[in-house]
Formats: C-alpha cells, structure tokens, sequence
C-alpha cells in the first residue's frame, strides 16, 4: 500500500513531513455562488468523519455547514496514501469511502445542500482487511484491500442499490499476495476493463497492474498475461482517459530524487496492456503519486508528493505525454500534497494535503495551474487526510 512511511523511505519525505506540521493553513471565506460540493475521506481514528466544504464559482472553499459528517466506520488515524479512497457516484446522489481502521466501506446520500447521511445498511465490510481504494461505475463498485501484509490483500466487489444499499458479488474476490500493496483500482469509462495497481515492495517483480474483462454479472476475468509489469518502480495513482478508455496514465513514485515518470499504456477490448512508444515519460521531480486528466482529455497533471509540485502534461492524439512543467504548491515543501480532483467544470483542481490536514486549490487554465489565494482550506481536527470527491451543487 501507498504508506507514507513507504514514500519517505523510497523518496527522502520523512523530515519534510516531520516540518510541515508547524504549517498553519487558512479557511477561504466566500460570497460568491455555491457551485460544488468538496469531500475528504479524513480518516480519523475511532468513528472516522468525512470533510466537507462549499465550492464557490471562484474556487475557494467555505466549510459546510455540519462538516464533518460521520462516516460510519473507523480510520487509522495515520498518514496513508492511495488513490480513490472515496468516491461520488455520476449521478452525484452518493458518496462511498473506504474507513481503513475497521475494514468497512460508508455509503453515505448527499443531500440538497450537500450534507451528508448514512444509506441503509451502512458501513458494510470491505471483504478484506485495510481496504484503501473504491472504484465506481453505475451500480457496479469494487474495492482494493491493503491486507495485513500476510492475509485479506484482494479486490471484491458490490452491487450498489438505488437506495445506496452495498451487497457483495458472490464469488468476485480476486485474492493479492501479500507483496502487492494495491493502492489503486479503477474502471475505464466504459466499465468493460478493470485495472487495479499493485505498488509493490522493492522487487521490481511485485510492479504490477492487473487488468480484467467486467462481465455482465459483474464478476472479473483477468486478461491473458495478467498482472502486466509496470514500466518504472513503484506503480501509484493512475487514471484512464476520459476521451479513449483504451489509454491508461499510472505515476512511477520510487524512481529517485528528480526520476519520477508517468507510464502511458494502451489497453485493448481484451483487457491486454501494452505500452505506448516512448513510455515511461520523466517529470524530472521526486515521487510522482496521484493521476488526474483533464476532461478534455488534453492534460495530465500529477502530483508530485516528494518535491510538493503537479507536473503537468500536454497528451498527444497517439497516447504519448509532453512535458509542459511543474507548479509548486504556496504552502512549500513537507504537505505531503496526496490526491487530486478537477471539479465538473474542469476549471479548479484540489489536492489533499495530508501533513496540514488541508485541501489546496488551484485554477486550471489548459494545461497550465495557478494556485488560488484562499489556498489552503483546513480540514477538522484529528483528520489524517487521503481522497478527495467532488459533486455538483
């Protein structure tokens, strides 16, 4: 899994972490128009809480009103990294969370104004032990399980009801080794293909990526000659196109001071991943760990947790990404800047900022980034913050 503590040995981030608690974020205070609705899995030991904030037509975030939310099962209460730890539905109706300290998954409706409310039946258990990533597609969902590193390492997968109840696929659990550490699992967006990385250790043979055929009752199929190698050590965030579902983007994170890269992939009706010519591509910063692309399809932006920057890509017609640059975050090295999220209109950009429990805001302008003044936005006391949704107001 995407510990932290696994980066900071992999990346040199212990001592940044260690300083960026003397940090002191601020909370933006806005007039203008409510236009979305941000969510933050805080993963807060004991009853773990989901942060909220009001999305203004400027970019700034105002807590919401009743933030945080219960979310129903237990965090860890400790810094941890993985893509996708919660989730909002298309239809913007729920949000899902995994609670990683009880081995559960929230299911929570979103209200008019959106605050948030337990669904029927829930948290439910995750089917494994640590779970860490949530994947979503209509009423399909499936969820990546850390494990304990000897057992409960899998990927097991839900029915989601109109009324937001979960109900487990009989016979879907896709078991992991104990090495794999998944820390991500999505579908492409036809839901046909799933892809879940396994980050692995330090043998370059447990950089892996599994694929799969969906099938119509929503169990899994691994495709011929999976899990795929990675291209690069320490396979992290990833993300399909939103324009091709047959293009794949995974972040390379334990390359090295200044090696990071991202891998382009294509993945065929088969579910069979082969890289694109050319992969991997450098961002020359330090543990490039979360993937976000914008909805044109246009850009790729990720995350660089060990130098506190988001590299952004120009991606070509045949898959293949150019470097533009990197921007670097106002609050300076040590956040341990996490996941990311573009808001519906692809206009802002928001980043977790896990060692100061706060969300950093940017305006996306094409493929170039500009960080908001407002930025950061506290999250509660207590929050050791990994995930971010966003839905619509």
């Amino acid at each position: 899994m995407r510990l932290l503590a696994r980066l900071a040995r992999g990346a040199g981030l212990a001592s940044l972490v260690a300083a960026a608690f003397i940090a002191v974020p601020t909370v933006a205070t806005a007039t203008t128009p409510v236009v979305g609705h941000v969510y933050v899995n805080d993963n807060t030991a004991g009853t773990n809480t989901i942060g909220a904030f009001d999305q203004h037509s400027d970019g700034s975030l105002t807590t919401m009103a009743g933030s945080p939310f219960t979310a129903g099962g237990a965090g860890t209460g400790t810094i941890t990294g993985s893509q996708g730890s919660i989730q909002s539905t298309a239809d913007g109706n729920w949000v899902l969370a995994v609670d990683a300290g009880s081995n559960q998954i929230s299911v929570l409706a979103v209200g008019a104004d959106g605050s948030l409310t337990p669904a029927p039946g829930s948290p439910v258990s995750s089917g494994g032990l640590v779970p860490v990533s949530i994947a979503v597609h209509g009423g399909l969902v499936y969820v990546a399980n850390k494990g304990n590193g000897t057992s409960g390492s899998n990927y097991t997968g839900f029915t989601l009801s109109e009324d937001g109840r979960l109900t487990p696929i009989s016979d879907s659990t896709v078991p992991l080794p104990p090495t794999a550490l998944p820390g991500d699992i999505l579908f492409n967006g036809t839901g046909k293909n799933l892809i879940g990385i396994e980050v692995g250790g330090t043998d370059p043979s447990t950089f892996l990526i599994d694929s799969f055929l969906v099938g119509a009752d929503g169990r899994l199929t691994a495709a011929a000659g999976s899990p795929f190698a990675a291209e690069a050590a320490g396979p992290f965030g990833s993300e399909f196109s939103p324009t091709d579902p047959h293009h794949l983007y995974v972040s390379n994170a334990h390359g090295g001071t200044n090696n990071g890269s991202v891998s382009a992939f294509s993945v065929n009706p088969n579910a069979k991943v082969k890289s694109i010519t050319g992969s991997p591509f450098a961002d020359q910063q330090t543990a490039p760990c979360w993937v976000e692309i914008s909805h044109d399809g246009r850009y790729l932006f990720t995350v660089n947790t060990g130098s506190t920057t988001i590299s952004r890509y120009r991606i070509l017609a045949n898959g293949t990404l150019s470097l533009i640059g990197s921007t670097p975050f106002s609050s300076g090295t040590g956040i341990a800047a996490f996941d990311a999220r573009l808001d519906a209109a692809g206009t802002h950009l928001y980043v977790v900022d896990s060692a100061i429990a706060s969300v950093s805001g940017f305006a996306v302008n094409g493929g170039s980034l500009s960080e908001l003044s407002s930025s950061p936005a506290s999250l509660p006391t207590g929050a050791t913050p990994f995930g971010v949704a966003i839905v619509s107001a």
